[in-house]
This record gives structure tokens, C-alpha cells and sequence, in this order.
């Protein structure tokens, strides 16, 4: 008897391999890239919106690397980290303290991204868990954390929103 695919989401739902979660979690890390794109609408935002959809590539590869074959590389890396040093030399010392993620729409999805991606990297190491993987992949999916938060400080600056800086009253940082 042939499966109904309508009433299947997901091909491996019901796995209980922790490689679901991370799939489903870097699929929804895809998306939210995705919804920050339709708010970059000035023409000097060019340059994030191509980042973006190429991140949005890359992001489904890292997601089929834990199931399939490892399909980032080291220059996808190479890339986002030539990225990293773009944004945050674009807004300097911001990048040098924690700030209350807020500002405009781009400026606030790119910090949803920011977290998917912290998300995604913490369900990456419980696959890692079960079965080591590339640590490649750790370095892309933490780059891409990192890159999202240069990225939401530079849309904010180019949006001429400032910064609320965040002092924590939880850790004494030196």
C-alpha cells in the first residue's frame, strides 16, 4: 500500500535520531534568512540581500551534510568569514559590546537569525553526540551567528538607529 505524501511533512519525522531536530531546526534557520530579504529595500542594502540569498544556499547545504554528504567547504567558510570582517569592520566598536536586539524590521530578523543559528549549532552538537560530524560545520553555523548580528548593526546604522547598549548585572566581564 502506497503513503498518502500529502500527510507527510517530512520524510525522517519520526526518527529518534537528534538529526531531525537539527534538520528541522537549520530548515527553519532558511527561512528566517529569507524573511529579513523584503526589508532591504534601499539600494545601498544590496550588498546584505545578495549575502543573504546566498547564505540561504549554503544554509540548506549545512542542513543536508548531517544526513548526506558534508556539502560545505572550506571556502564557504573562507566566504562567510571575509563577510564577518566586512560588517564588523562597518560598524566598529559596536561589535565590541552587547547591545538589546532591536531597531529596524531587517535589523530585528537578522537577530532572529542570529539566534536560529545559535539553535541550529546547539542541535548540532547533539547529532555530534550520537555521530561526529565535520567540524566545519560548527565553524559555519557559528560564523553565520556572528555574521547575522554584524549584519543587524550595520542595517541599524545604515537606518541611522542607534544602539541600547545591554550591561548585564549577571556576569562581571573584564
Amino acid at each position: 500500500m502506497k503513503k498518502d505524501l500529502r500527510y507527510i511533512c517530512y520524510t525522517y519525522m519520526r526518527e529518534k535520531s537528534c538529526k531531525v531536530d537539527y534538520e528541522v531546526l537549520s530548515d527553519a534557520l532558511t527561512v528566517s534568512i529569507g524573511m529579513v530579504i523584503p526589508y532591504l529595500t534601499k539600494e545601498h542594502e544590496q550588498i546584505i540581500k545578495d549575502d543573504l540569498i546566498r547564505l540561504q544556499q549554503l544554509t540548506y547545504h549545512a542542513n543536508g551534510s548531517v544526513r548526506g554528504n558534508l556539502a560545505i567547504t572550506e571556502e564557504d567558510v573562507e566566504w562567510l568569514s571575509s563577510r564577518y570582517d566586512y560588517y564588523s569592520g562597518q560598524v566598529g566598536e559596536a561589535m565590541k559590546h552587547f547591545v538589546i536586539p532591536q531597531g529596524c524590521l531587517a535589523a530585528l530578523h537578522l537577530h532572529r537569525v542570529r539566534n536560529d543559528a545559535k539553535l541550529v549549532y546547539r542541535a548540532l552538537y547533539h547529532v555530534h553526540k550520537e555521530n561526529p560530524v565535520s567540524e566545519l560545520l560548527f565553524k559555519f553555523i557559528g560564523l553565520l551567528s556572528n555574521v547575522a548580528h554584524a549584519m543587524a548593526l550595520y542595517v541599524n546604522k545604515l537606518n541611522d538607529v542607534k544602539e541600547i547598549p545591554f550591561h548585564t548585572k549577571s556576569y562581571i566581564l573584564k
